[in-house]
């Protein structure tokens, strides 16, 4: 599965803040759960019951505790608890977000529960997920989960299952590799290496599963890591305080001991975006989505350790878009539908009595459909030459109505194969237009 478009879960500090020491319990007799979840965008989408509502969630290993986006649109039915208004950083430029933080919640996931979880509630509407992904988004989890169990992602087959650390069994895997963890603030963080100029670099990464790009580095001359000749300016995603943007290009190759992943996407985000993140000590980047989905993984926080075994989306090139738009839903409009309704009736007295004929009444209905609408258009990219702009609302892509795609499938469309033709038509104003591009590969 193809990475459709670049999106970044947030990273967020939330520094000197006291926590409740409650932990999550399975409620079987086997001590661990089995729970599906949906791959959007290289993303882990799991659902979660808080205080008896049902909700969607990140599954999110770069953050530290569970935040609710768009509090308001969930606020008549989900109770919170004990509440404080407090303020959270991430990445982006812009000033630190007013949040409620809420003790004594009731988590439930899968067989899984925890009575007295503390989470972070935001209210500002600009900082919802689900227009980018395409699917209802309430929040993000992360560290609250992974501390109290052994995790296993099983990227290929789309479940996690969380077992008791007692209860767990480690089975004898010669094709795995098992890799120490490093804690910082409650975040995970791996060694690898690259290879940039045909010269081997050890980099320190933050495992990050709340980020659907491959890779994140940091640049620093004087290590060696540095964007390739080829590159473009582009927007990596959005964080609490804002977008942000940076380079994106390639690298000769990724390891992680004795795997080696060949000509993989890397973004370079700008520094003054990443000014906190920086602060880690010798942290170089990040390690997101379109990497971790190609293994199956065993997640230990107790003894520090994950285990990395191939999957089938292993040997998958790495792609990228190629159009330069970023698509988000944005709404629904009324689309005027083609109703044919078959009839049969008696035909007349000429003919034979025991005779029909078939009639077709055309009528039209209304019916309310997504809207999906150019949000970001990257400077000298092939939709932007072709006279795309940003707020144009995408009504069909190469003759086919848009409503009929999910967002993750119209995207699908800009990272085809260089040379492929792009055929959009679009509102813009209620003005419709059409235009024609061709997709191109910046590295070649």
């Amino acid at each position: 599965m193809k990475n459709f478009f670049t999106f970044m879960c947030l990273v967020f500090c939330l520094n000197n803040l006291s926590f409740s020491q409650g932990k999550f319990i399975i409620q079987n007799k086997k001590q661990s759960d089995k729970i599906s979840f949906k791959l959007i965008n290289n993303l882990i989408v799991v659902p979660v019951e808080i205080n008896g509502v049902s909700l969607s969630f990140l599954l999110d290993t770069g953050v530290t505790k569970p935040l609710i986006f768009n509090f308001l649109n969930v606020s008549d039915t989900l109770r919170l608890y004990n509440t404080e208004k407090i303020f959270i950083r991430g990445l982006g430029e812009g000033d630190t977000v007013e949040a409620l933080k809420s003790k004594d919640n009731v988590f439930k996931i899968g067989d899984a529960i925890k009575l007295n979880q503390d989470l972070y509630a935001i209210n500002d509407s600009n900082l919802s997920f689900a227009p980018r992904l395409g699917i209802p988004i309430h929040g993000i989890i992360g560290y609250d989960l992974f501390k109290d169990f052994v995790v296993e992602i099983n990227y290929s087959k789309s479940f996690i299952r969380i077992v008791n650390p007692e209860k767990y069994k480690y089975k004898t895997c010669k094709k795995c590799e098992k890799l120490n963890l490093e804690f910082y603030r409650n975040k995970p963080y791996i060694n690898a290496r690259i290879k940039v100029d045909n010269n081997k670099i050890p980099i320190k990464l933050l495992i990050d599963s709340g980020g659907s790009d491959a890779l994140w580095l940091f640049e620093d001359n004087s290590l060696g890591i540095k964007s390739r000749d080829k590159y473009f300016h582009d927007f990596l995603g959005h964080g609490l305080s804002g977008s942000v943007y940076g380079k994106r290009s390639k690298i000769e190759s990724f390891y992680l001991k004795s795997f080696e992943l060949k000509n993989v996407n890397v973004a370079y985000p700008d520094s003054s975006y990443t000014l906190h993140a920086r602060k880690v000590k010798s942290r170089n980047g990040s390690l997101s989505g379109d990497i971790l989905k190609r293994f199956n993984l065993i997640i230990d926080y107790k003894k520090s350790t994950i285990t990395f075994k191939k999957n089938s989306n292993f040997k998958n090139k790495f792609s990228y878009n190629k159009s330069g738009i970023e698509l988000a839903h944005d709404g629904v409009r009324l689309v005027k539908e083609i109703d044919n309704k078959i009839n049969s009736s008696m035909t007349n007295s000429a003919e034979p009595s025991n005779s029909t004929k078939i009639v077709i009444d055309t009528q039209y209905k209304i019916s309310l459909k997504p809207a999906y609408t150019i949000v970001e258009l990257r400077n000298n990219s092939p939709a932007q030459k072709a006279g795309l702009k940003i707020g144009d609302i995408i009504l069909s892509v190469n003759e086919k109505q848009a409503f009929n795609y999910s967002l993750q499938q119209l995207m699908h469309f800009f990272y085809a194969e260089a040379g492929k033709t792009i055929k959009l038509k679009v509102d813009r104003n209620g003005v419709f237009l059409t235009f024609k591009f061709q997709l191109e590969d910046v590295f070649n």
